[in-house]
């Protein structure tokens, strides 16, 4: 039966190796899978899945306002499709990963997402937080913070080495920019901030 899989972790974990291999083992018996990667990530060149040890697959491209049911559809008429694998999911709108669960349903493929968590505020990507919430089954890629306990969290740094606590939550960038951390040294990191007040929590602390 297929199903729609989250494979998630922070930044360095090997999302795309993981992507990577599992295609080749598709492959590897004979099946046919269906690439995808977000238009917002050309560190490895456009329409490129890479992975930092140096593998790299060729995949479409999707961006806000694509339709990935049309897309998967499209690609089911010309060839067979054993599995679609979506690379930087953490980019997907709310309504595409709708889309994404809908081929699911309807066309009958599964479909692999592997993306980030959260950003370096500490906050859910829209694209993740919609695969947290209709995903079938979800698995966590692990890389730990230098400490030795696993990293949950991201900071961003700037081009002085600083880490960043505000700023747009799409920046593109590798190790150079982006650093994995445990919870602790995440907090140590950027002064333990509180997060923003959610309006429903605010509104709970007025009445409590």
């Amino acid at each position: 039966m297929a199903k729609l899989y989250f494979h998630y972790s922070t930044m360095n974990a090997g999302k795309s190796t993981l992507l990577l291999q599992a295609s080749y083992n598709y492959r590897e018996r004979g099946m046919r899978t269906y690439m995808m990667t977000a238009r917002h990530d050309d560190r490895a060149g456009q329409g490129q899945i890479a992975s930092r040890i140096g593998i790299s697959e060729n995949a479409d491209l999707f961006g806000p306002g694509d339709d990935l049911f049309e897309m998967v559809r499209t690609r089911l008429g010309l060839e067979r499709v054993d599995c679609v694998f979506v690379d930087e999911a953490q980019f997907l709108e709310a309504g595409q990963v709708w889309q994404l669960a809908r081929a699911v349903d309807d066309l009958g493929v599964p479909v692999m997402c592997y993306g980030l968590r959260v950003d370096f505020r500490g906050e859910l990507f829209p694209g993740s937080a919609a695969l947290l919430a209709l995903s079938d089954e979800m698995r966590e890629a692990r890389t730990i913070c230098h400490c030795g306990k696993k990293g949950t969290m991201v900071v961003r740094r700037g081009t002085d080495g600083k880490v960043l606590v505000d700023g747009a939550q799409i920046q593109i960038g590798g190790n150079e920019t982006y650093e994995s951390l445990c919870r602790r040294h995440w907090r140590e990191a950027v002064g333990d901030r509180n997060p923003p007040d959610h309006p429903d929590l605010t509104e709970l602390r007025r009445r409590s």
